[in-house]
């Protein structure tokens, strides 16, 4: 078989666009270090301080990651969570640098931005690193703020997914007075005033007369996300509410938590399965976070609800309004909505007369318990099966495609 070179290029560059939608470029750093032990410590911290989500958010990122002995010489200055986060700041580079191109450092040196310069809290140039490549085949690091000494070495290569993330070891800590000095923690506010001033009263003072509130503030210095119904929406599930039993209510409330702190940026780039603050062992109390351009929906099984608005954003707390109250599946059941009955073919007066003493009305379309067709689960499955067909469309395809290519 011969093909016209038109039409040859137009195969290749079907094949190749579909080789492409099949890839990401995404990146994990707390996955990709998970296979090193002797960065466990360094990885713990990166979560703690909520630096591995920004590092998955940027595109072009070098981490300078220590091992667990570098992290107990830092840790033994008891510097506070928020100093910490700062130091390891200092360590994440916004640029790439492979270890190929360590060595080929225009003029031997280099300043290189870090994400402490990015917060806006490091003075000056404090926020800067120094690349120097040394005599011998040795390249240096040290902070811009430090005189110019050079503190710490390369060690190696971890990981590099050029020119998107590079992973690599470092000596030492790198040493900073700004970065280590005493950080104030979030501000003592009081959350249920701040959410009853901004429109979300109803939710608010339900929340202070549980006990689940409580769960709410400690969970604000390790960081915290509240997804807050408004006070018309909330106020219409009352008699719902309270028709739940004193830990269904516990349970509910705390669904619209998440112990992890989520700017709207990172909410539309981590889209996925979310958990929240009751979730406990068997019961997963989770639901999907998914954004459809701007706007960015929570669905559970029984109902899905939009962010509205933003009432606080300052890490480690993030709150926002929704449109909705979040139900989850282990405290509510979707009814299914039944399949049409077939059209009843044509029949004589008598013979439909017999019928309708033997048969009761068709009985209403059910509702979920917000009072809205209960039809979620059945679009849940019939999004399988596409997805499903989806897939042995794709795989013909390249089957096919790879057949063509073979006959040029």
């Amino acid at each position: 078989m011969q093909l016209f070179p038109a039409t040859t290029g137009t195969v290749l560059s079907l094949f190749l666009l579909f080789l492409l939608s099949c890839t990401t470029g995404a990146h994990n750093i707390t996955r990709i270090l998970a296979k090193h032990p002797e960065f466990s410590t360094f990885n713990h911290y990166l979560t703690v301080t909520h630096l591995a989500a920004e590092i998955n958010r940027r595109e072009t990122i070098t981490v300078c990651a220590v091992d667990n002995a570098g992290m107990s010489e830092l840790l033994s200055k008891h510097l506070s969570i928020y100093a910490i986060k700062n130091v390891l700041s200092l360590h994440i580079l916004l640029d790439y640098f492979g270890a190929k191109k360590l060595h080929q450092i225009t003029n031997g040196t280099a300043l290189a931005a870090t994400m402490f310069q990015a917060t806006g809290s490091a003075p000056g140039s404090t926020g800067f690193v120094n690349i120097t490549d040394l005599k011998g085949g040795k390249v240096g690091f040290g902070a811009e703020a430090n005189d110019g000494k050079i503190d710490s070495t390369f060690v190696k290569s971890i990981q590099e997914i050029p020119y998107n993330i590079s992973i690599i070891q470092i000596s030492k800590i790198l040493p900073s007075s700004e970065a280590e000095a005493p950080t104030p923690g979030p501000s003592e506010l009081n959350l249920t005033s701040l959410m009853s001033k901004k429109g979300c009263k109803v939710f608010a003072d339900t929340l202070a007369a549980s006990g689940a509130g409580q769960t709410f503030y400690d969970n604000v210095d390790g960081g915290l996300t509240v997804f807050c119904p408004t006070d018309d929406v909330f106020k219409n599930f009352l008699p719902k509410y309270k028709n739940l039993t004193k830990e269904g209510k516990a349970a509910l409330l705390l669904f619209h938590g998440v112990p992890v702190y989520n700017s709207m940026p990172m909410l539309k780039s981590n889209n996925g399965l979310m958990n929240t603050l009751a979730t406990d062992g068997a019961n997963k109390y989770d639901f999907t976070v998914q954004n459809d351009g701007e706007d960015v929906t929570l669905k559970t099984k029984i109902v899905t609800a939009k962010i509205t608005g933003t009432l606080l954003d300052e890490q480690p707390l993030a709150v926002y309004t929704i449109d909705k109250v979040l139900l989850p599946k282990e405290l509510f059941k979707a009814a299914l909505t039944p399949a049409p009955a077939p059209a009843p073919e044509a029949e004589s007066p008598k013979a439909s007369k017999k019928k309708t003493k033997h048969h009761a009305a068709s009985p209403p379309e059910p509702l979920s318990p917000d009072g809205e067709p209960a039809d979620q689960v059945a679009a849940d499955q019939n999004a399988g099966v596409r997805f499903d067909g989806g897939r042995l469309v794709a795989a013909a395809l390249s089957v096919g495609l790879l057949g063509l290519l073979l006959l040029l």
